[in-house]
């Protein structure tokens, strides 16, 4: 019996109906707030904790927690184990929709992006977590070569392996800001930015999962234990398809800000056949994922065809449309029922913090799963996987909490607030 999994549904089930509101059943009756900031930094309060839930269901003691016999079935939590891209690209969503919106509606908006959106958003962040993390490997032990070393601090290679979406929310944004700051045609800015996003998932497809292309064909199949650290799994940026397929969910939440009066006219009329047409594009597109990555998939370098680049690229072509209609049927869903209660608000404010120190949470507490030699520690009723849940969740969000503290201090130490004009501070008054 998957006892923890009931409760966690139980649970989600209850956020969702807490501080809910509906809009009515009548096709005249629709929120006009279900894109403001509190609710959308409540969806990624939700999102937040469904990274956490995914991260979490990836360790083998929860997939193998029912393994009888020759015989694997689903084990706790079963249903999160590949669905972590789906709660990223609802970030790229939500952050794609807020540049659109700020940009149209502040003139000034690009002036000053890169410090404030950028730099004290996202790579400031990044590097006080490096530091971090450094900290834990001192601590933890960890061996690696001197130069590793280096280039985690230098944010080359991931001191913290799951540091990859800051990196490409980076990317995206001075991409953003290039284009939208020169290019007066604000088609060929959403179309570059189109281009820019393909390209990425275009550059996983080649690169794969290692370095395939530092040795003779097929090298790796002799085995890796020996190969130098830069040519390890997941080791150099967009090694691996997480840094691409969700992404794309980005360009449609620009899409939605650009053309939201629109959508929303168009959805006025026959709300509710409407949206079964949004969740039959939902499942298609899941099911077309699912086709991909068991037709194709993205781990071909273990196929003894080399790299087998194309059938990574037919993957990602099958994989990133679910990111993208999961995000879309959320914004559809949220014109009549939204969710904002102090669970999802809390959430939603250390929805990056929680994400960059999960990680320690998740290694910490796995003595509570495994044995000595790495085998899972099966308990009645699954009671160690229940405190191990507990314990991630509860770690992780004190440690998104002194890690927010940290960014903080640290901004305030290279950006120091000028004084408020007098003047100025009268006439608000």
């Amino acid at each position: 019996m998957y006892y923890l999994t009931y409760v966690v549904y139980a649970l989600i089930l209850f956020l969702l109906i807490w501080g809910g509101k509906f809009a009515g059943f009548k096709n005249t009756h629709f929120h006009l707030d279900s894109s403001s900031l509190e609710v959308m930094k409540s969806l990624r309060g939700f999102s937040a904790i469904g990274v956490i839930l995914h991260h979490i269901s990836q360790e083998g003691a929860f997939q193998r927690a029912n393994m009888t016999g020759r015989t694997w079935v689903p084990g706790e939590l079963n249903i999160f184990v590949n669905a972590g891209y789906l709660f990223v690209g609802i970030f790229f969503f939500c952050s794609g929709y807020g540049l659109i919106k700020s940009y149209d509606s502040k003139a000034d908006y690009l002036d000053g992006f890169m410090k404030k959106r950028v730099v004290k958003t996202l790579v400031i962040p990044f590097y006080v977590n490096v530091l971090f993390y450094a900290l834990y490997h001192l601590i933890k032990g960890t061996r690696m070569p001197l130069a590793h070393w280096i280039t985690n601090f230098l944010g080359l290679t991931l001191m913290n392996e799951y540091a990859w979406y800051p990196i490409v929310a980076v990317l995206l944004y001075i991409a953003f800001y290039i284009f939208f700051k020169n290019i007066k045609n604000q088609k060929v800015c959403f179309s570059l930015m189109a281009l820019v996003i393909f390209l990425m998932g275009v550059f996983f497809c080649v690169t794969g999962h290692f370095a395939w292309w530092a040795g003779p064909k097929n090298w790796w199949l002799k085995g890796m234990q020996n190969a130098a650290w830069w040519k390890q799994q997941g080791i150099i940026w967009f090694f691996g398809e997480w840094w691409v397929n969700s992404a794309p969910a980005m360009l449609a939440g620009m899409i939605f800000a650009r053309k939201e009066e629109k959508i929303r006219e168009w959805f006025k009329n026959f709300y509710w056949l409407k949206l079964i047409a949004v969740i039959i594009l939902v499942f298609a597109s899941m099911s077309l994922s699912i086709f991909g990555q068991m037709k194709f998939g993205y781990w071909t370098e273990w196929s003894g065809n080399g790299p087998d680049i194309l059938k990574k690229f037919i993957t990602y072509l099958c994989q990133f449309p679910s990111a993208v209609m999961l995000a879309i049927f959320f914004f559809v869903i949220m014109l009549k029922y939204y969710v904002v209660n102090p669970v999802s608000r809390f959430f939603g404010n250390i929805s990056l913090e929680t994400y960059m120190m999960n990680l320690i949470a998740i290694e910490s507490f796995r003595f509570l799963l495994y044995a000595k030699y790495g085998q899972p520690i099966s308990k009645p009723w699954h009671y160690n996987l229940a405190i191990y849940f507990v314990s991630v969740f509860a770690a992780t969000i004190v440690l998104a909490l002194i890690y927010k503290l940290a960014n903080k201090g640290v901004l305030k130490l290279f950006f120091k607030e000028k004084p408020k004009d007098s003047v100025k501070q009268n006439e608000t008054v």
